[in-house]
């Protein structure tokens, strides 16, 4: 997801087209990923974890080199659809987890493995930035096919099958949806990660064109600045492995997504006062990437602690509407830049996410009063 971003500026060039058309290189990704999520999930609780994670990265694998060698911008996108069967990891890391632990346990430990995954985005846009400089834009998905295979020989050496209660149809499976829009938690779970990471997606989407057409930065710097979400991010999910067991989701959701809004208003300033600049930009994203560190593994625990029994359909479907609002997101924020906005549209974009990422996890509060706290 991160390893090309300081290359699309370089992309729109090499394809002759404008930035707002290889932007969707991102946000086709993020929407495929929404869509793909709701039938990994299911079909994750009717064949299981492992073979699934398998097919996935079977396909995700084809997408990457095909996407390699595009000759066209629509060839590109279209292997960029493909790319999103990595999902498949998202998605089953979260159900895997669950079907061993208890909600509180599954949310510290949802934050250690995303903690660990933030450490590969931390330096994938400063690896991406170099390599583009270097060898071109097509090496970045090199990198990505190389690490594809290493992680489809994990799988098939170490990973053991976890969903030891298959259910008995794809169909059953579907059926557990209604089950799940009946309930007030899963809403309150799903809006509140959704507008957490739309946050962060929004970033994905407008932070290259600030950082290269408005700030002038290089594929490399770009990548450098970037390390500072990352930064946060590994804090947030610390913080939230850490503490996660004793304060509880739902405090722990309402501390990430206040820490986030603040880290916004932060930014706001110098926009405000005519002096922004590459630190003034990327250091308040500190407090982005510690607000999606704290709140997102919690509402994620949530989500597939609604209902145990179809965990895997839980992580799907609430997974599918949490990166389907922040493809949403990620186009808004590229659609609002321009030569003369200025940072502005993002910031405000960002700021409003993290807002009703807040009143979502204010509502599960209340819904938790009325109704007690999950139990295993």
């Amino acid at each position: 997801m991160n390893v090309f971003l300081p290359s699309l500026p370089g992309m729109a060039r090499h394809f002759e087209t404008d930035y707002a058309v290889v932007q969707l290189a991102v946000a086709l990704y993020l929407a495929a990923t929404a869509a793909l999520q709701l039938v990994i999930g299911p079909a994750s609780d009717r064949f299981g974890r492992r073979p699934v994670l398998l097919i996935c990265f079977v396909i995700f694998l084809a997408g990457t080199l095909a996407a390699t060698f595009a000759p066209t911008i629509e060839i590109l996108l279209c292997c960029r659809v493909l790319q999103a069967f990595s999902a498949a990891g998202m998605v089953l890391g979260r159900a895997i987890i669950r079907d061993t632990v208890g909600p509180d346990e599954a949310a510290g430990k949802i934050g250690y493995v995303t903690m660990g995954m933030a450490l590969v985005p931390m330096v994938g846009p400063v690896i991406g930035g170099l390599l583009d400089e270097i060898y071109g834009w097509q090496s970045t998905f090199l990198l990505t096919l190389a690490f594809g295979f290493v992680a489809f020989i994990i799988i098939w050496f170490d990973l053991g099958e976890t969903n030891f209660t298959p259910s008995s149809s794809m169909l059953a499976q579907v059926r557990s949806y209604p089950e799940l829009m009946k309930s007030e938690r899963f809403w309150g779970y799903t809006l509140a990660a959704a507008f957490t990471s739309g946050t962060f997606f929004a970033f994905l989407g407008g932070g290259p064109y600030v950082a290269t057409e408005l700030l002038g930065l290089s594929p490399s710097q770009y990548g450098f600045y970037f390390g500072f979400v990352s930064l946060g991010y590994v804090a947030g999910n610390f913080l939230s492995g850490r503490f996660s067991y004793r304060v509880g989701i739902n405090r722990m959701m309402i501390f990430g997504n206040l820490i986030t809004g603040l880290g916004m208003l932060v930014a706001l300033v110098p926009v405000a006062i005519g002096e922004v600049n590459a630190l003034s930009v990327f250091l308040p994203m500190v407090f982005v990437g510690i607000g999606n560190g704290m709140a997102l593994p919690n509402a994620m625990a949530g989500i597939v602690s609604v209902r145990p029994h179809i965990a895997g359909s839980a992580s799907g479907l609430g997974g599918s509407l949490q990166i389907g609002g922040g493809a949403a997101l990620s186009v808004l924020s590229g659609a609002l830049l321009g030569p003369s906005s200025g940072p502005a549209p993002l910031f405000a974009v960002m700021l409003g996410s993290s807002i009703c990422a807040a009143l979502a996890s204010l509502y599960v509060i209340r819904v938790a009063q009325r109704k007690g706290e999950l139990t295993r």
